[in-house]
This record gives C-alpha cells, sequence and structure tokens, in this order.
C-alpha cells in the first residue's frame, strides 16, 4: 500500500506570527514618587484634622445665650442671659464666667432670643441717650405701669393735673423718654410708695417735664418699639385784662 504524503500547511498560529511583523517596543511606566508622597501627606492631613474637630467638639463650654428680646441701647439684665453649652469649634462667643461684665453693658444691636452672645453685640455706653437731658422722676402707684421698668425702655410722659400744678391734664411732656437708672435693676410700684427713675429727654421738653416733675403731677406709659408720639405744644395761657372800676361819687 502506497502512502502520499501530504504536503506541510503551516498551523494558524504560525500563519498569524508570521504576518504580524515585529512588535513596537513598549517605553517603561515612569514613577513619580513626589506625587506619591505629596498625595499621603494631605490624605495624613485631612485625618488629623477630622481627629481635631471631633475632638473639639466633644470639648464642651458655657457660654451666654439671650433667652428674651432686648431693644438697642438698653442695659443687659439677669433676667435675659442663660447658659448653655457649645462645642469649642472656634466660634464667637462670651463665656458664662463673664456674665458680671456684661451685666454693666449695653445692647449696640437689637437681640433676637436664642442668638449666642458676643461683643460685638456690646456697647459700654447707651448710644441712644446722647445729646439728652436726665431728668430725675418721684412716681408714685398709679403714676407708672404695675410691670417692671428696666434701663433703656421707652416712655411717653404726660402731665397729671393737681393742685400744685399749673399744666393741664393730660398734656404730652416728652414723646421718647429713654430710662437710664432704675434703682436695683426692674422696680415695681408696688415695692414703695414712691418709685425713683432717671429718664433722659430731648433738652427742648426739659422744662415742663421739670415743672410738673417737681409738682409731682407726671404720668408715664410705656411705648413699645418702634413707636413714637407726636408732641403738641402747650395751649398759650392767656391774661385776661384787669377790670376798671369805676369810682363812686360820694354825695
Amino acid at each position: 500500500m502506497v502512502k502520499t504524503s501530504q504536503p506541510n500547511t503551516p498551523g494558524l498560529g504560525n500563519r498569524l506570527n508570521a504576518t504580524a511583523g515585529p512588535r513596537l517596543p513598549v517605553p517603561p511606566r515612569e514613577r513619580k514618587p513626589a506625587l506619591a508622597a505629596v498625595a499621603v501627606i494631605l490624605i495624613l492631613v485631612g485625618a488629623l484634622a477630622s481627629g481635631y474637630l471631633v475632638m473639639q467638639s466633644g470639648q464642651r463650654v458655657s457660654a451666654i445665650q439671650i433667652s428674651q428680646p432686648v431693644a438697642a441701647g438698653q442695659q443687659i439684665t439677669k433676667t435675659v442671659l442663660t447658659e448653655v453649652q457649645i462645642g469649642n469649634t472656634g466660634i464667637d462667643y462670651i463665656s458664662w464666667d463673664q456674665k458680671p461684665q456684661v451685666l454693666t453693658a449695653y445692647a449696640a444691636i437689637p437681640l433676637v432670643k436664642g442668638s449666642l452672645l458676643t461683643n460685638a453685640m456690646l456697647s459700654s455706653t447707651p448710644e441712644a441717650t446722647k445729646g439728652r437731658v436726665v431728668v430725675g422722676l418721684a412716681l408714685k402707684a398709679g403714676q407708672l405701669p404695675m410691670g417692671g421698668l428696666m434701663v433703656g425702655q421707652h416712655l411717653s410722659l404726660y402731665s397729671v393735673a393737681g393742685q400744685n400744678s399749673s399744666l393741664q391734664g393730660g398734656l404730652l411732656l416728652a414723646n421718647d423718654a429713654i430710662i437710664t437708672y432704675v434703682p436695683g435693676g426692674p422696680s415695681t410700684s408696688g415695692s414703695s410708695d414712691v418709685t425713683l427713675i432717671d429718664v433722659a429727654i430731648p433738652p427742648d421738653q426739659t422744662q415742663l417735664v421739670v415743672e410738673a416733675s417737681s409738682a409731682g403731677a407726671i404720668a408715664i406709659a410705656l411705648l413699645p418699639a418702634g413707636v413714637k408720639v407726636s408732641v403738641q405744644p402747650p395751649p398759650p395761657q392767656t391774661s385776661q385784662p384787669p377790670k376798671q372800676v369805676t369810682p363812686r361819687k360820694t354825695p
């Protein structure tokens, strides 16, 4: 039996290798150790900053918070302050142990309930009373509201008819008086027979207020924030000419 020989046909892999030709050289990868080091450092700094904030937020400090609204120019009283615990994360605040110094200050701006007290909100002097005249008032029951009076409150002053006063009753004497002194903080008319307060009024309203105050013929009314009444000048006092007397003839 005669075997016929088959011609050798190259395999598929050999044909691909034969047709692909020589491969292009691959450049070696460039390593940048500096960038890798910077990335590691940034990761470490971020982790340390996060850890610091977490630690600081865990450290609680006592701060002062406003518990009641306070008008601008009004003196700070202990009734409007409350102690709160906050995280020491770098925010501006006044610590609770500085409360005695705060009670000698005035509100530089209107203070809102719930706000954290800062130094920018306080003033050492009542700016609203600059250029005014301070007058003392002695008020009895019925001449002032039964509620407490506080420094910084705005008042209107009225005359009260009386035997010792030449002014007519109900005359508006001062439309925007500001309390500058109340003995012992908030005061009520029921605590004593007479309540002594100081008020700051415009200079042109001083004469009538002093006259009514010295006669004990003055009453006050609290004004809501932003409200001001207009002052009407007192009516001129007209003097009647003396009656002519006709001499009597004697017989």
